[in-house]
């Protein structure tokens, strides 16, 4: 593991999120040659194609479980990315990206008695009704596909978590994104095959899909596997509160995606609920086992759902 200095775990953070939400802007410049679900699975079959060629998981052990729950992982994160990018078509990627954390925050509160928690989720409702009362318009489509990323992300945290319980590590994203892409290829791809046929015979797209999976799942992955393991739960859900911000900013600089005001209001409130989320109960010291668990590098559990990064995992999200 490389060794961060705590002051700089923040900055490594955002760059890993900025990276993601570049990522999605170059996947935005596809929209017009490929459906945003085709964009997705190139984005999920290029980073899967990235991880298998750099880990090499070949060599370990495939028992035919170990393979299923690899493969129904790759297929959960590629349909959340898929909803989470034909949400992009519509509404603005900070909007997007507030309303899909009604996932992992959910998931957080469901059976939590603290307060904390019942609070979170009535600032991330009240933050999803801000964003999605300007939207009636053509965006209500778009706060659909947003809300139906988030219930993929908190799929992916409940097969996250038995995941990581088989004892499984990294090489699972890259296997299971591969396998994922394989058996979601049809319904993701046949629209595009059929009416953008062109578009495949061009180099750049698909040299631009592996570019969005770099950007958006590979380098952010990366990152957060130095981030992870030297930061507590509530430090991380800090952490985790700066990706709508960062998606929003991201969003202004490279698509020119002004917020307005009710907007804004909605996702300060997703941050207030995702920081609110992530809080102890105990001393409030930060020192205690780092939200990567017990298996830092495997995808995150049910137990620290509100820590669960990027569309969920750790770079595999929206």
């Amino acid at each position: 593991m490389v060794a961060v200095n705590r002051l700089t775990i923040p900055l490594v953070f955002v760059v890993g999120a900025v990276s993601q939400y570049v990522g999605a802007s170059l996947g935005i410049g596809l929209f017009d040659r490929l459906s945003p679900e085709a964009v997705a699975w190139l984005r999920g079959a290029g980073a899967g194609i990235v991880l298998v060629v750099a880990l090499r998981p070949w060599r370990g052990q495939w028992p035919a479980a170990r393979l299923r729950h690899a493969a129904l992982f790759g297929c959960i994160t590629i349909a959340m990315n898929m909803a989470f990018y034909a949400s992009l078509a519509h509404i603005d990627m900070g909007t997007a990206v507030a309303i899909e954390f009604l996932g992992p925050i959910a998931v957080a509160s469901l059976g939590s008695r603290r307060l904390a928690d019942g609070l979170s989720v009535v600032c991330a409702l009240a933050g999803v009704a801000c964003v999605a009362g300007v939207r009636w318009g053509g965006g209500l489509a778009g706060v659909g596909f947003a809300l139906l990323a988030a219930a993929c992300w908190a799929g992916y945290i409940v097969v996250g978590k038995r995941v990581a319980d088989a004892g499984s590590g990294i090489d699972v994203l890259g296997v299971g994104l591969a396998l994922g892409a394989a058996v979601l290829a049809v319904p993701a791809m046949s629209y595009d095959v059929v009416v953008h046929t062109s578009a495949f015979a061009r180099p750049e797209v698909w040299l631009m899909g592996l570019g969005v999976g770099l950007l958006s799942s590979v380098i952010p992955y990366a990152l957060d596997q130095v981030v992870l393991p030297q930061v507590g739960r509530a430090r991380f859900a800090l952490l985790l509160a700066l990706l709508p911000v960062t998606a929003t900013v991201v969003g202004a600089v490279t698509l020119g995606q002004m917020p307005t005001a009710a907007e804004l209001a909605g996702i300060a409130l997703v941050v207030v609920a995702i920081t609110v989320s992530g809080r102890d109960t105990g001393s409030g010291r930060d020192d205690h086992t780092p939200s990567g668990g017990q298996n830092a590098g495997a995808p995150p559990g049910d137990d620290d759902a509100s820590a669960s990064a990027r569309d969920g995992l750790p770079g595999t999200g929206g």
